[in-house]
């Protein structure tokens, strides 16, 4: 374990006291399927909130549009203050040269690992930091090797993903994720790859991020995290936020008939 920890990329504070990450009236489709339907969504700095739904009902894509990963149709998307996915003062969408900067801000996680399997684990977590300007090769593996080091693998920097369990895998994605110091990161369903006695050590990673102030948007099923680790739970269901409250509230006293039904179901 390194002194330095994931402390030393959470950012201070947000925008004169509003949202770090929020969305406006987002909506989105896909041909005639309206996948999004005006949803509206916030999380303050250190906040981490769950989302939890059915498949289907939204939570992916809105990951992926406040990771500027697709477009809204119709929406906006706030981060730090500013709206990003468009030009600077303008409704115009931005370049991907644009895009790929302020992605650098939110750091995302998949359900399927996506690492290079020529790569080891060192090189795929140093392969994005590398290939920014000012920073050394040098200086971008030392920084990889701390992340690695953060997950609980300092030992297997130079194992291929090949010789890594799949919740190894997904540490070494979490790490690759957080290398580039983000102001937020998403997770969307990063243990419904594994194995199940896999999923806690990738859950555990997680709660320690969240313990330290990472703020974090985590769509997921697993409800031991939501109610340990989450500040908010909000469930999904076809395109709309139905309800989101504290967790302690939120599973013991929904308000929402539709959320007592997804609960029972989950249970």
């Amino acid at each position: 374990m390194t002194s330095r920890t994931i402390l030393d990329t959470v950012p201070t504070g947000d925008s004169v006291g509003g949202p770090l990450i929020e969305a406006r009236n987002l909506h989105k489709r896909y041909g005639d399927l309206e996948v999004l339907k005006g949803v509206d969504f916030a999380a303050r700095t250190g906040q981490v909130k769950a989302l939890l739904g059915p498949s289907g009902s939204g939570k992916s894509t809105l990951l992926r549009l406040l990771n500027v990963l697709e477009r809204a149709d119709e929406g906006e998307v706030f981060l730090d203050g500013r709206r990003i996915g468009v030009r600077p003062g303008s409704d115009r969408p931005a370049p991907e040269r644009l895009l790929a900067v302020q992605r650098r801000d939110v750091g995302m996680v998949f359900q399927r690992f996506n690492l290079f399997p020529h790569l080891s684990a060192l090189h795929n977590v140093t392969l994005r930091l590398a290939a920014l300007p000012g920073v050394s090769r040098s200086e971008a593996s030392d920084r990889a090797a701390q992340m690695l080091d953060r997950v609980g693998l300092g030992h297997r920097t130079h194992a291929y993903p090949s010789e890594l369990s799949g919740g190894q895998q997904q540490r070494v994605a979490i790490a690759r994720a957080l290398v580039l110091s983000p102001k937020v990161m998403l997770f969307d369903e990063p243990t419904s790859a594994l194995d199940p006695e896999l999923v806690h050590e990738v859950l555990d990673v997680m709660e320690e991020l969240a313990s330290e102030g990472m703020t974090m948007i985590v769509v997921t099923h697993e409800t031991r995290f939501a109610r340990r680790a989450a500040d908010e739970v909000a469930l999904f269901d076809r395109g709309v936020i139905l309800e989101q409250a504290e967790p302690e509230r939120f599973f013991t006293q929904p308000e929402h008939e539709r959320t007592r039904q997804f609960l029972a179901h989950l249970h």
